[in-house]
């Protein structure tokens, strides 16, 4: 309670301070793209009379107080024109702008400038800037993108999602309108879930995340999709050899309600039919997107989205894997007064897993469904003082697997359900014109539900120590405990302080820095060395603490003449109650998942450099992250080993070297080449040093663990892009893009398995790649 008092009663000397002013008047008004009426995000005002800027929110509102009398405003967003606005300020004054895409737009990931100012580990991506990175597959990709970034990797090919400054993948909060996916990948992360037709734009959070998020320790990914034309029936899309896609956008009342649908699928399953050796496997998936907007009146605005994306995967007669999400959001945007707005947002996500095992006739399901409602509010109290504050419900259903066998009997594995309350405040403050503080605190209140019957161990301890074999076994359950429905199992109580500061030296050098206490209440378990990987989430309970996460941060970036720029980042972040595995767990159709299932500590930390060149018929950037990441589980009594003999050994996430160099080149109006390179160390793992033999049975000797290592991971990839000649009528607009994943076909790794010949008898290692030289043209179009 004590931190609470003292952190309120900072909050509010410090606005009492910074709102204190005279002969001030309110600015607001709403900036839309000129062709399409779409509001536009991250748009920046600035007025260099008053020297004070504000930006956009999600939904293109400003508001900004500005002095009594004649201003210069300066409207300004990547990839527009610029507009220059004189006013004279008598009164609060309502005042919208339209925005014209420029023809040059700038190649910048980050703006910065001499009045912006970016918090540490943030990267703002809009979709023109997207759209200039090389294609691969005839599509950009957003996932492709940011993991040319530094401080992001993926775990190599045939493994889904990305990974955070050594985070695992389920440590990212995605948000795709606000909604939660928990699988953004398609095709073993060969591609994303996003549909780049349908984004407007995408902010990633390494560090520095705001109050008003929460639930994941890693990162934040905030993807937000278009409005839909709300002035003309727009179409566009791409047809290629591996996949194809489409988009339809437009008013049903103009400029009032708008709509868009977009749709996306892959047609490879079909060529594998063609290939002998490859006849009985298959590869597909497809999404679909659908949104609709309605403007109310000029301060009520409802919008209603929706994702639905399916994913298939059969391996001969052996598996078929089969999972995907689905998602609604309806959220209410209002706009109380200049000075205060709000959103009201309810939203549905459902991600489910199937996996039949075809050798053993067993089919298993899991799911995990996700409620969220969550009300914001947003007051300007002055022009260098925001304050967010608002409350956030999350309401979960857990399903971990139900079993269907040959003879058609079903087993259910215990479901469970969990609720999770958040309150949060977040406030940005200029303190002076060259100082950004933004500090704020999210209390987080997490229930384990009833119904369930719980098992009961001697000393809580569902794992036990065998001290003559020096193994973990499983515990036998000394009982059972029965909870009604929504009888309070377990609960859990967080507090999680925000604070990041930004402070710019002058016109072209600025530092930064951050702090961040997160909390996770949902876990991930999984074995993704298995053929058959397992993807399951569980709520925190009695026996499964959540994880907490603290995360510091100091970044320093530099201009250089406004044509290169150059960022240097470091991190070091901890992290407890992280999940570790007892040596031989059993994971699929477990009923008792606590019984091989140890607490364990992270750390992470690491350098991040990132070299841009912005302008010029040459763009593009090299991103080079040096880093660690570590895993530590101790023995919990003198006598317990822990695993790995209780020493930190690398997590799988642990890429050392990571390298990506990504550029673009301007032949002329009509061919632009780009071009790829990614290298990372390879992924850590655990080899066996040796064998021995029991009644004619061999089994592996296996040493510490993680200790070894994949062949390292590198690909290089070419697009060329062949545009129309300029002479061509009419609104048709298309594009040739034709591209070669992997150009060397190199055979990387995405796991190692070892056996015994049974002609020779000899040990031999298997080398399994899923990709190598992938060529492919597309033909996008738009009209």
């Amino acid at each position: 309670m004590k931190i609470k008092k003292t952190f309120f009663s900072t909050l509010f000397l410090l606005f009492s301070i910074s709102s204190f002013s005279q002969d001030y008047h309110t600015l607001i008004g709403r900036i839309t793209d000129f062709k399409t009426n779409e509001s536009l995000r991250g748009v920046n005002i600035f007025s260099p009379e008053a020297n004070i800027k504000t930006s956009t929110d999600n939904y293109g509102f400003y508001s900004i107080k500005l002095p009594q009398g004649e201003h210069t405003l300066k409207i300004s967003s990547i990839g527009y024109y610029v507009i220059t606005k004189k006013i004279n300020l008598k009164k609060d004054t309502e005042l919208d702008f339209n925005l014209t895409k420029g023809e040059e737009a700038l190649f910048e990931i980050v703006v910065k400038n001499k009045t912006t100012l970016t918090p540490a580990g943030t990267i703002e991506l809009s979709i023109s800037t997207i759209k200039k990175i090389p294609a691969v597959l005839g599509e950009v990709d957003i996932l492709k993108s940011i993991l040319l970034l530094p401080g992001v990797t993926n775990a190599g090919e045939g493994s889904a999602g990305f990974n955070v400054r050594g985070g695992g993948t389920d440590q990212n909060l995605i948000l795709l309108d606000e909604s939660p996916i928990f699988n953004p990948s398609h095709a073993f992360g060969f591609f994303s879930v996003f549909n780049s037709d349908i984004i407007k734009d995408l902010k990633l959070y390494k560090s520095g995340i705001p109050a008003n998020y929460g639930g994941r320790i890693a990162s934040l990914l905030d993807i937000n999709q278009k409005s839909g034309n709300y002035k003309k029936l727009n179409v566009q899309g791409g047809i290629g050899v591996i996949s194809s896609r489409l988009l339809l956008e437009g008013p049903i009342l103009k400029d009032k309600i708008s709509f868009l649908i977009g749709a996306r699928t892959t047609y490879a399953h079909l060529f594998l039919k063609l290939l002998e050796e490859q006849k009985n496997n298959s590869i597909y998936f497809y999404d679909f997107n659908a949104k609709i907007n309605y403007k109310i009146n000029s301060n009520n605005n409802i919008y209603i989205s929706s994702y639905l994306g399916r994913d298939l995967f059969k391996l001969n007669n052996s598996f078929t894997n089969e999972y995907g999400n689905t998602t609604l959001n309806l959220k209410w945007h209002h706009q109380y007064s200049k000075k205060m707005n709000s959103n009201l947002s309810f939203s549905y996500s459902d991600y489910f897993y199937n996996l039949n095992l075809h050798f053993i006739s067993v089919n298993w399901n899991s799911n995990i469904t996700n409620y969220t409602f969550k009300y914001a509010f947003k007051n300007q109290f002055s022009s260098k003082f925001k304050l967010n504050y608002g409350l956030e419900t999350n309401h979960y259903l857990f399903n971990p697997g139900t079993l269907k066998y040959i003879d058609k009997t079903t087993e259910q594995l215990e479901e469970k359900m969990a609720l999770e309350h958040c309150y949060f405040i977040n406030a940005e403050h200029d303190i002076f014109k060259n100082i950004k503080l933004s500090y704020g605190l999210r209390q987080s209140i997490f229930y384990h539900l009833g119904p369930a019957k719980v098992n009961l161990y001697e000393n809580n301890s569902p794992v036990i120590f065998n001290t003559e074999s020096k193994i973990y076994e499983k515990a036998i359950p000394t009982g059972i405990q029965d909870y009604s429905t929504n009888k309070i199992i377990k609960s859990y109580n967080n507090l999680e302080p925000r604070i990041s500061f930004s402070y710019q030296l002058n016109d072209n050098n600025s530092i930064n820095t951050s702090y961040n206490r997160t909390s996770q209440y949902l876990h991930l378990i999984s074995n993704t060395s298995s053929p058959t990987p397992l993807d399951v989430w569980m709520p925190s309970d009695r026996y499964i603490k959540p994880q907490i996460g603290d995360q510091i941060a100091f970044g320093y970036s530099k201009i250089i003449k406004n044509d290169y720029s150059l960022q240097f980042d470091v991190y070091y972040k901890k992290l407890k109650n992280r999940l570790d595995y007892i040596d031989g767990a059993d994971l699929i159709a477990n009923k008792a998942i606590e019984q091989v299932l140890l607490k364990g500590q992270m750390r992470s930390y690491g350098l991040e450099i990132l070299a841009k060149k912005n302008r010029g018929k040459l763009n593009g950037w090299i991103s080079y992250t040096l880093s660690k990441s570590e895993k530590q589980t101790t023995g919990r009594t003198p006598e317990e080993t822990g695993i790995n003999n209780g020493e930190w050994y690398n997590s799988v996430y642990d890429k050392p070297h990571n390298l990506a160099i990504t550029a673009s080149y301007d032949i002329s109006k009509r061919w632009t080449l780009g071009s790829n390179f990614v290298y990372q160390t390879g992924q850590a793992t655990t080899f066996p040093r040796g064998q021995y033999k029991y009644l004619d049975i061999s089994a592996p000797i296996y040493g510490s663990r993680n200790k070894d290592r994949l062949p390292n991971y590198h690909h290089l990839d070419f697009s060329a892009t062949l545009k129309p000649s300029t002479k061509s009528t009419g609104n048709w607009q298309g594009e040739w893009v034709f591209s070669i994943y992997n150009i060397y076909n190199r055979k990387n790794a995405s796991s190692i398995n070892f056996r015994q010949n049974i002609d020779t008898g000899n040990n031999e290692a298997i080398k399994t790649s899923i990709f190598g030289f992938v060529p492919a043209i597309t033909y996008n179009f738009k009209f």
